[in-house]
């Protein structure tokens, strides 16, 4: 016959009817206390499916967007502006090589000292700069310093042969090729596997980092994402980039390119096939390089092919990662229609912010302006710091809920039937 031990049938029953109480409520927490979200100011473009839920991470979208004077008044001058004259803040960085699977290397470059002085629980920022930059570049150290100054870790993703990282095949990185960022991604994952991770990427490197998580989509190790200055449709930034002025830029990053590879040319003599390393070694445009060797090196039929099949506005129906993308209207290198609108307002993940100057990787604007931090990072911080808070709180919930239902388990050990 059924007996219990700690009191009357009644006090079983009651401790039943709790039980199933609470599994099936909701935890007795509040994941979010935001406020409502202030109106973004007309002068900003702000849309996506995930407009509502993300616009209360923002203390100051509600502000006119203040280009600097004179320096702002023409996109070239703008992004001209920013590559050599904004500032760049002096940190010490601890680097480490990782060697990848296929026997290639890419450069981390850790903040020194943050391994002992971060709880192994921070916050892990990672940074992926544009085409042929680095850890040196200032946009990524004004936005490593901004993420520091929060108490989060960051490292710099320093792909092949850029910011001086060793290349040990002869094979470069490319907007089509994702090998290196899984590899980084679970690195820094196994490295620290209480923190959340984020990533933020600019340039091509938001292009691949878009890809990233659309490929990954359910199963993504990031926690969050911000895209900035992502070329989005890399067909359309190709046309545009043969025009008018923006064959300077064209140049400018061919020559990087050409050093980079010449650098390592030796790696390289013995490619047979499709290759065409004479006109890798002496291009004048991305195409051209992209042509001799990039295309050839991933398996593309031709540039065209490369370009439509390796561009990240294909990925952001597939992206489940909170990811915000901040491009500006006048930006010559990763053009305004490239912007895959459509897809963003109808991914319930995702939040665009569009200014109406900024030129490219420039943003010269806000408190800090002309040489202090882009106009961005302030607002890339908030977002982020919104996600992790929410994170935090999640846990924080599943954890009172866990210690709940444990009381109540325990109770039932006491029981005997």
């Amino acid at each position: 016959m059924a007996r219990a031990t700690l009191g009357s049938a009644t006090h079983f029953s009651s401790s039943f009817r709790h039980l199933k109480y609470l599994s099936n409520s909701s935890p007795p927490c509040h994941v979010t206390t935001m406020s409502a979200a202030r109106i973004p100011h007309p002068s900003l473009e702000v849309i996506g499916g995930a407009r509502e839920k993300f616009l209360p991470a923002f203390t100051s979208l509600d502000n006119l967007y203040n280009s600097y004077p004179i320096v702002a008044s023409n996109r070239h001058i703008e992004t001209i502006f920013a590559a050599f004259f904004r500032s760049v803040p002096d940190v010490r960085l601890r680097r480490e090589c990782l060697r990848t699977k296929d026997d290639g290397s890419v450069a981390l470059d850790w903040v020194s000292g943050d391994d002992r002085r971060l709880p192994a629980d921070s916050p892990l920022l990672i940074l992926l700069p544009g085409l042929t930059g680095g850890s040196d570049d200032s946009y990524v150290r004004h936005m490593l310093m901004r993420a520091r100054s929060k108490g989060w870790r960051v490292v710099v993703f320093n792909s092949r042969g850029c910011g001086d990282s060793p290349v040990t095949t002869p094979q470069f990185y490319s907007a089509s090729f994702l090998g290196d960022i899984y590899e980084v991604v679970a690195h820094v994952s196994n490295r620290y596997p209480e923190a959340n991770l984020y990533a933020i990427g600019w340039s091509l490197g938001a292009n691949i980092l878009v890809r990233y998580l659309g490929q990954e989509s359910h199963s993504c190790l990031l926690s969050g994402a911000v895209s900035l200055c992502n070329p989005f449709n890399l067909v359309i930034a190709d046309e545009d980039f043969h025009k008018g002025f923006n064959n300077v830029y064209d140049r400018a990053l061919a020559n990087s390119l050409r050093k980079i590879f010449k650098k390592h040319a030796l790696l390289f003599e013995d490619m047979e096939g499709e290759f065409n390393i004479s006109l890798a070694a002496n291009a004048k445009t991305v195409r051209e390089f992209d042509d001799g060797l990039t295309r050839v090196s991933f398996g593309f039929k031709s540039v065209d092919d490369y370009y439509s099949n390796s561009s990240s506005s294909n990925s952001i129906i597939n992206v489940r990662t909170p990811l915000l993308c901040i491009q500006a209207a006048n930006d010559p290198i990763a053009p305004s229609r490239g912007i895959p609108r459509k897809d963003i307002e109808e991914n319930s993940n995702c939040l665009l912010i569009v200014t109406p100057k900024g030129g490219h990787l420039g943003w010269v604007a806000g408190s800090e302006a002309p040489r202090g931090c882009p106009w961005t990072d302030p607002h890339v911080m908030d977002f982020l710091e919104h996600i992790e808070h929410g994170k935090s709180a999640s846990a924080a919930c599943a954890n009172d809920l866990e210690t709940m239902n444990s009381s109540v388990t325990d109770r039932f050990q006491h029981l005997e039937v």
